[in-house]
């Protein structure tokens, strides 16, 4: 699935893990995108959206 909310366009992000040594790896964040059952313009589609979407209403789920 791909790491990509539908409604705000929040992807995976990239930064570095830093030890206590000041040693750095690269690493990814990605968001919590969920598959689910939306009303996009009155009609019920599968959308990924980030729980943060979901969560403020962003989009309203299917019954």
């Amino acid at each position: 699935m791909a790491n990509l909310c539908e409604i705000c366009g929040k992807g995976e992000r990239s930064g570095f893990n830093v030890s206590h040594s000041n040693l750095k790896t690269k690493r990814t964040w990605k968001p919590n995108i969920q598959r689910v059952r939306a009303l996009v313009k009155g009609e019920v589609k599968r959308v990924n959206v980030c729980t943060r979407c979901l969560r403020s209403g962003k989009i309203q789920r299917a019954v």
